[in-house]
């Protein structure tokens, strides 16, 4: 007899069941909706405010609409209809969600705001029609008293949403891609609207569910309509930190990281410079008499550290977050580790707090356009890396900003902070101008100040295998910094400081040697110049960092 009461139990109804599915999609499409949204928008805490906000709204709308027609209106035949047109939605999505992006970029609004008419059109409607479950669920429950079966219908739908965080973090992402973890909420959509309907299915139903199933399987194996960029696409793959793809055009191999460029390689020739800023890497080599051991926070491609390990002769260690970067790295960059070149998978900061080792020369290349890990720039981040250095070591730190006006504001804070730790702080801008571009700013602990002219001067003297006289010319020692922060652990906003230069041109200029021009874009108008535009890949590297 328990045993059977322990089983009855544990059966869950068909309300419940429905609970629990969507609370599975629901937080699942909210997890996904980062990744859709990111490549176009960025991943700052504006977007992710945004999808929080738009999810937690139009569950709230769907939950009032569906409470108050819930008595009259509550059946298992209406759940099913609004599982399969949450389904249809999604198959939707999948299949317009370029172009539905691309239209809501249209709306003229701050920065801070842009992603939400996306996230709103995107999924919206489909969390809305998500929202109606658990009202209709509660009232066909069997438990006895309202109190009773809406708390009960709940507590199942936070379960179910338990479930999909964790199952959409640690299981979808890492293993498939954007479009297949659509099809999964999708089809778990379908599946349900089945279950809730049997035995009573019916040839009508049955045959709905099998059309939005088609649709679902049609728009995630057709990849979504929208037109690309020119390129060979040779792998791209979903991580646990971001959506990578590697495409050739010509002889250049572009690594993209949630849509942006990061890293560039000559086929030809794999240790060449393709983006003007990496040359300035080797600037250090001119500041300090002798470097035996380099650290890379940041391995995207691996530009500077394989030319490095190879040219100089140095040990050279790399703290790369993502393994799955690490091996597309290996595989397509020509990367391998030797008695000269480590790397490790793990974040910059941990890395430095757990290693012994010390170093003439830490290069900070992990920062993105509109992302920048902010445990990274804070004055302790600064000490722990001074900590970390020889008693001449050198901290170089690839920033993305302008080196003056509204859109400086990162760049001057991050001077600012580093000058808190550093007797000498230098920067670099790659670009003219006061344009949106990569600067290098480098700190040393020698406290002996270093002129333009020694540094020419020193350019002459020292065959360190590259003419740096053009990276030099752009030289700075002096910033204005009493209207930016100091970035500290506990206080680092550094997502207001980056806001100013949405809207901002963003120039990264090319080598000669990399077979193509210089070419500029207008930051605000990445995501519609990528989605809409059939420019090649090569081109569109101007509208992220690279590595």
């Amino acid at each position: 007899m328990a045993s059977t009461l322990s089983r009855s139990a544990l059966r869950l109804s068909k309300p419940e069941v429905a609970v629990f599915s969507s609370g599975v999609a629901s937080m699942g499409l909210e997890i996904l909706a980062g990744r859709m949204i990111a490549p176009q928008f960025g991943s700052s805490i504006y977007t992710w405010g945004s999808i929080i906000g738009v999810f937690l709204a139009a569950l709230s709308l769907g939950y009032h609409h569906g409470g108050r027609h819930a008595d009259s209106q509550a059946s298992n035949d209406r759940m099913v209809k609004l599982f399969l047109a949450t389904a249809l939605y999604v198959a939707g999505v999948i299949f317009f969600g370029d172009v539905m992006l691309q239209a809501a970029v249209a709306f003229p609004l701050p920065s801070r705001f842009a992603s939400l008419p996306a996230i709103t059109l995107l999924f919206g409607p489909p969390t809305y029609l998500l929202g109606f479950i658990s009202p209709y669920a509660a009232e066909l429950s069997a438990k006895e008293g309202t109190g009773e079966a809406s708390g009960h219908v709940y507590a199942v739908g936070t379960v179910g949403s338990i479930v999909g965080a964790f199952a959409t973090t640690y299981f979808l992402i890492p293993s498939l891609s954007v479009e297949q973890i659509g099809l999964v909420f999708g089809l778990l959509s379908v599946a349900t609207a089945v279950y809730v309907a049997a035995p009573k299915l019916g040839r009508q139903r049955a045959g709905r569910s099998l059309v939005v199933a088609l649709l679902l399987v049609v728009a995630a194996a057709s990849g979504g309509v929208g037109l690309s960029a020119t390129g060979d696409t040779v792998y791209q793959t979903q991580t646990p930190y971001q959506e990578l793809e590697v495409v050739d055009s010509g002889d250049t191999r572009t690594l993209y990281l949630d849509g942006q460029p990061h890293s560039a390689m000559n086929v030809a020739d794999p240790t060449a410079h393709v983006f003007d800023y990496t040359p300035y890497f080797h600037l250090p080599l001119l500041m300090t008499d002798d470097v035996d051991r380099v650290l890379f926070i940041g391995g995207g491609g691996f530009t500077g550290p394989k030319r490095f390990a190879e040219e100089y002769d140095v040990e050279v260690d790399v703290a790369e977050i993502d393994p799955e970067v690490v091996d597309v790295a290996k595989r397509y960059f020509e990367v391998e580790e030797s008695e000269n070149l480590t790397i490790h998978t793990t974040g910059g900061r941990q890395f430095l707090r757990e290693t012994d080792e010390t170093y003439d020369l830490i290069v900070l290349d992990a920062y993105k356009k509109d992302k920048v890990p902010f445990q990274l720039t804070t004055v302790e981040f600064m000490e722990l890396a001074s900590d970390r250095l020889t008693e001449d070591g050198i901290l170089f730190a690839n920033v993305i900003s302008a080196p003056s006006g509204p859109a400086s504001q990162f760049y001057r804070a991050q001077y600012k902070t580093m000058s808190q730790v550093f007797p000498q702080v230098y920067s670099f801008p790659t670009q003219q101008g006061i344009v949106v571009q990569n600067i290098e700013v480098v700190a040393t602990k020698n406290g002996t100040r270093i002129s333009e002219s020694e540094l020419r001067a020193r350019n002459e003297r020292r065959d360190i295998g590259i003419d740096l006289t053009e990276e030099i010319a752009s030289y700075r020692n002096e910033e204005r910094t009493d209207d930016v922060p100091v970035l500290r652990d506990d206080r680092a906003p550094v997502d207001s400081l980056l806001d100013p230069m949405v809207g901002q041109r963003y120039v990264v200029g090319e080598t000669e040697n990399s077979g193509t021009a210089e070419s500029e874009t207008n930051a605000n108008e990445t995501a519609t110049a990528e989605a809409a535009s059939n420019e090649s890949r090569v081109a569109a590297a101007t509208r992220a960092t690279a590595r």
